[in-house]
């Protein structure tokens, strides 16, 4: 990993996450949640969030494969502008762990972190470029006001090289975070490298 960033409490580092309420034990799985969670993520089975989530298996199989459509299908805008997106959303929302994962997949793919701690700074004036301003700035609005968002904001990313395609992405990408980070922030909390340090 680049080197690591900690800044008003969010961080590119890797965490963990603790859930609040009684997860799925393996042992005690039945074998339709054995298989969502085998479809879902590489490290489901070993997961609070998915071994929680695992509860309703068939809402758990729906929830990943319109997230995994939503960020890694091929086509449309580039992933790691999907992964700043969704990195300031979870900014906007609070949620450090999202954050934190989104922020590395940004770093992965685009071999870089200088927009990820302005990000985590400050998101509101985060960007390296006019398209990433733009991206960052849409993103915010959208996950702060989303009855306000007017035709002149996607002229705007328009403006910067946004294709309509691109443009739709982007919102799927953005949408799609109002409901991961809720998941995440009300039913478990993070868990840091360094439990005693300060972020």
């Amino acid at each position: 990993m680049s080197d690591i960033i900690r800044s008003h409490g969010f961080t590119n580092e890797t965490l963990d996450w603790d859930a609040w309420l009684d997860v799925v034990t393996l042992e005690n799985a039945t074998p339709e949640q054995i298989a969502v969670l085998e479809e879902s993520h590489p490290k489901a089975k070993t997961s609070d969030y998915y071994l929680f989530l695992v509860h309703q298996p068939e809402i758990l199989r729906q929830r990943s494969a319109a997230f995994n459509a939503i960020m890694y299908a091929p086509g449309g805008m580039p992933r790691a502008e999907r992964e700043l997106s969704t990195t300031v959303v979870s900014r906007i929302n609070g949620c450090v762990y999202c954050a934190s994962v989104h922020a590395q997949r940004f770093e992965q793919l685009a071999k870089r972190n200088d927009v990820i701690r302005e990000v985590f700074d400050d998101p509101r004036t985060a960007g390296t470029t006019p398209r990433e301003k733009a991206i960052a700035q849409f993103s915010i609005a959208l996950t702060e006001k989303p009855g306000d968002v007017r035709a002149e904001q996607l002229q705007a990313l328009r403006d910067v090289g946004l294709t309509d395609a691109e443009i739709l992405d982007l919102i799927h990408s953005i949408a799609i975070f109002a409901w991961a980070n809720r998941l995440m922030l009300n039913l478990g909390e993070p868990v840091f490298p360094d439990t005693a340090a300060t972020v």
